[in-house]
Order: structure tokens, then C-alpha cells, then sequence
């Protein structure tokens, strides 16, 4: 056995010398060294032999196994690298040349606009509403009634609201303020919240409409808030949103839900103010409705309107977005027009 072990090797090692790629030298493996191969076969008659001959003939078999794998190993590495050096010589790149270029996205001129509003009234001390209390498919209850808005406001009508088959009362909302009654039914003062949200409305679609666009409601409740305070943090984030540079002022307006209210304009982007078809030739634009939250809506929510004063106030995205970029199309932010996307990377 001994003999027949050594003819073996010797057979292996030819095979070995005349091997000359890793495929010949898996097929060396499996004739040698496999369950099935040869050296396998010659241990499989080990349990015959006598024990002193079984310890010199099974310690010569792991040793020309060992050698044997450890040959087949060196060349093994050895092939690897030559093909590979063949391999890499065949596919060698020029890292000189200029790479293709693969077009990437970009926040889109809504998201990022409404990312800059957020971020600078939470930096004044605001922050922004739970989803769970801004929610879009809305009743009556919060979109109108707790709002102080009459049963025969025309804002109810189907012409100006979208009613789901739901239940009659059941709507997307036309206002991001229902979030403000979720959230002072669910926390006592002091509120400082913003609420950031798409709202839809039944509307002709044109330059300056559109029936489904962004809006960001905010509120402020404490004691002692005035309207001071209103014309004070809305001048400021007008200031840090368009510059100090940009002329603002206020009108005299009426909200259901404020007492007093007012619309607050900035001087047309468009025009600086000389007057354009844009802003109907007046130099000024609305940008924003705000004003201070009426009593009976304070009462409807449990807070005690001799005690606890406040502000609201609501933009429109979509017209600030347009006024800062000098946009005069609200239709351009939904027709997904790359060209005129990739101008606000």
C-alpha cells in the first residue's frame, strides 16, 4: 500500500507539472483528493491493515495529501494572477477621460420652499403640528363649524368644497386651519404651531389657481398676545423670507375665524411695484391672511378667551414659491417639466 501511495503522488505531481490552468487544476483536485478520488479510496482500506502498519500508512497518506494541496494551492494563486493581469490588460480603462453624466434629482421647488417657511418659524420658536392633527380628509366639524364659519357661508357650497361619499360631512379640506382647532383641543396654553399641508379646492384651474396646493397655518395662544405681536413675527419672517428690502403692508380684511384680520401684501417681485398685469396694476401682492383668533373659536375649544389671547395666520406655498422666483404660472409646479425643474438645483 505503501508503493501504491507513493505511484500515486508521483502520477499527481506530473499531472501538477503539466497543469496549466485553474479548470486543470480543479479537475487534479477531484481525480486526487475528492471523496472519490484516489487518495480517498486507498484510506477507505486503512481499517484492514494491522494497527502499526495503519498509523505508518495513514501518516503517510496526510502527508502527501498535505503536500498535494499545498502544491495545488501555489499554483492555484500562480494562474489566478496571470489571468487576472490577462484579464485587466484586455479591459484597461483610460481614467483620463471624462465619465458620462448621469442626471440626478433634486427637492422639489414646493418641498423646498416649504422646508425654508418651517425652518424659519421654528427658528422664532414655533413648532411644526403632528400629522395626526393636520389630517386632509376632514369633517365639517373642523374645517367649518369650529372655525366660526356659518352654515350658509358660501365657502360650504360644492362649488367651492370637494365632499367625498364618505358621509355628507366628510370632505378633503379646504384650509390647513382645522389644525388648529385639533391641536388646542388636545394641548392647553402656550401654542406655538405651525402646520405646513396640501388643501383643495373647487376651482377653475389658471395662471394663479390651481384646485390642489400647499398651505402653512400657524398659531400662537398665551396671555397677553396682541396684535402687535402678529405684525411683529409676520414682518420678521417676511424680512428673513424675502429680505429687508422688500416693502410689505397691511390691509384691513375679514376671516370668520379672526377678529380683527387682515391680508398682508408684499410690492410685486414682478414689477417692483410700478404695476403689471401680475399684480392688477396696484404694485402689491397678498401673500398671507392673518389675524387675532376670535373668542368664540377660543370657547369652542375650552380656552377661556378673558384669560388666553392669540393669532393665526395662513399662506399659500405655491404664491410665495412664485413671488420669491418671479414664477407667473402656478401650473408650472405640477406639469413635472424637467426644464423648468432643474432650475431651482
Amino acid at each position: 500500500m505503501k508503493t501504491q501511495l507513493e505511484n500515486i503522488y508521483e502520477n499527481a505531481k506530473n499531472d501538477l507539472t503539466k497543469a496549466s490552468s485553474i479548470n486543470d487544476l480543479d479537475d487534479i483536485r477531484a481525480k486526487y483528493l475528492s471523496r472519490k478520488g484516489e487518495f480517498n479510496e486507498i484510506k477507505k482500506g486503512l481499517k484492514d491493515l494491522p494497527e502499526q502498519d495503519r498509523k505508518i500508512i495513514g501518516a503517510l497518506a496526510n502527508e502527501i495529501t498535505q503536500k498535494l494541496e499545498s502544491t495545488i494551492k501555489s499554483k492555484h494563486d500562480e494562474f489566478y494572477k496571470k489571468e487576472l493581469d490577462i484579464k485587466l490588460q484586455g479591459e484597461k480603462l483610460d481614467i483620463t477621460l471624462p465619465g458620462k453624466y448621469v442626471p440626478q434629482g433634486h427637492i422639489h421647488p414646493l418641498t423646498s420652499t416649504t422646508n425654508e417657511i418651517v425652518s424659519i418659524f421654528q427658528n422664532l420658536g414655533f413648532s411644526v403640528v403632528i400629522d395626526e392633527n393636520s389630517p386632509e380628509v376632514e369633517t365639517e366639524y373642523y374645517n367649518f363649524d369650529m372655525l366660526n364659519v356659518p352654515q350658509d357661508h358660501p365657502a360650504r357650497d360644492m362649488q367651492d368644497t370637494f365632499y367625498t361619499k364618505i358621509a355628507p360631512n366628510v370632505l378633503l379640506r379646504s384650509q390647513t386651519s382645522g389644525a388648529q382647532i385639533h391641536v388646542m383641543e388636545n394641548k392647553k396654553p402656550p401654542i406655538r404651531v405651525v402646520s405646513p399641508g396640501r388643501v383643495y379646492r373647487n376651482e377653475n384651474i389658471n395662471a394663479r389657481k390651481n384646485n390642489f396646493f400647499h398651505q402653512i397655518e400657524g398659531l400662537y395662544v398665551d396671555k397677553n398676545i396682541t396684535f402687535g405681536d402678529l405684525k411683529g413675527v409676520l414682518n420678521e419672517f417676511i424680512r428673513l423670507y424675502f429680505g429687508s428690502s422688500r416693502p410689505t403692508r397691511f390691509r384691513s380684511s375679514f376671516f370668520p375665524f379672526t377678529e380683527p384680520s387682515a391680508e398682508i401684501d408684499v410690492q410685486c417681485i414682478m414689477c417692483d411695484g410700478k404695476g403689471c398685469r401680475t399684480c392688477s396694476g396696484t404694485g402689491w401682492l397678498e401673500i398671507l391672511g392673518a389675524g387675532m383668533v376670535d373668542p368664540n373659536v377660543l370657547k369652542g375649544v375650552g380656552i377661556d378667551p378673558d384669560v388666553y389671547s392669540g393669532f393665526a395666520f395662513g399662506m399659500g406655498v405655491e404664491r410665495l414659491a412664485m413671488l420669491k422666483y418671479a414664477i407667473d404660472d402656478i401650473r408650472l409646479f405640477f406639469n413635472n417639466d424637467v426644464r423648468f425643474l432643474e432650475q431651482f438645483k
